[in-house]
């Protein structure tokens, strides 16, 4: 079977630097066997690494029916599953945990942390390639310009690190961006202590004007005036505010909404 045609609406750009493949391939904390699920092979330029690693067992994921049909066709004793990731139900597929990787199409490359998150207690790690945007985002501390939504939700309950750059003339066709390798390991913290829907919902209505202060972004979930806003935090904007700092929030927006 001839080479598979990147598709645009599919966010398809072929990794073609073997040296890079192979560092993503290795870049999973694994401790023996362990099942792994990766994401959008394409052409299998990480798969073939992974098939040679013993302690992975590999299923992939792959939406682009003549990209399954290749996989089928050059690795044959790989499980392909052909679907759309973000609407699979992934307790179907994986009794027990599983980690994650790819080269992740940066057209659904959020969508595929927020859907970690539902996972969060099953995925000890998560590795791959997003653009380079998007993961200094996920790894930025608090206090800096990328920070944001991304960056406290999963720094909530994953160690991120910022692995190495990639340049946009390793890929086939080369995207207008450059790219970014990151792993995503799960820390210590169980359950946050609040509310972790309410948390969530801080968070995005805090960044959802984050110029603003919070004593103005939040007036959405507690009316002005209400003595919650005389405590210093709200002089703050929502980056100045670290994962401990958005829990203490989040609890003085549930009081606050309890007594009214």
């Amino acid at each position: 079977m001839t080479e598979v045609r990147a598709k645009k609406y599919l966010g398809q750009h072929f990794l073609k630097d073997m040296e890079i493949a192979q560092r993503i391939a290795g870049s999973l904390p694994l401790s023996g066997k362990t099942d792994v699920l990766e994401i959008g092979p394409g052409m299998g330029v990480l798969t073939q690494f992974l098939l040679q690693n013993p302690q992975v067992n590999l299923t992939a994921v792959e939406l682009d029916t003549e990209s399954v049909g290749y996989l089928h066709s050059h690795y044959p004793q790989l499980k392909v599953i052909e679907a759309d990731f973000l609407k699979l139900d992934l307790n179907e597929i994986f009794p027990g945990n599983f980690y994650i990787i790819g080269n992740f199409p940066y057209n659904i490359s959020s969508q595929i942390l927020f859907k970690l998150l539902d996972y969060k207690d099953k995925i000890p790690a998560l590795s791959g390639m997003f653009q380079k945007e998007v993961a200094e985002r996920i790894a930025s501390p608090a206090g800096k310009k990328a920070y944001g939504i991304l960056s406290v939700l999963l720094q909530a309950f994953y160690t991120i690190d910022y692995l190495f750059t990639v340049s946009e003339h390793v890929f086939d066709p080369p995207p207008k961006v450059r790219s970014a390798v990151v792993r995503l390991t799960r820390n210590e913290v169980q359950h946050l202590d609040c509310d972790e829907k309410l948390f969530k919902t801080v968070v995005k209505t805090a960044f959802n004007q984050r110029r603003k202060t919070l004593r103005n972004s939040l007036k959405p979930l507690v009316e002005k005036g209400n003595l919650m806003y005389d405590d210093v935090l709200f002089d703050k904007r929502p980056e100045q505010l670290d994962v401990h700092a958005f829990v203490r929030l989040t609890n003085m927006v549930e009081k606050a909404q309890q007594n009214n």
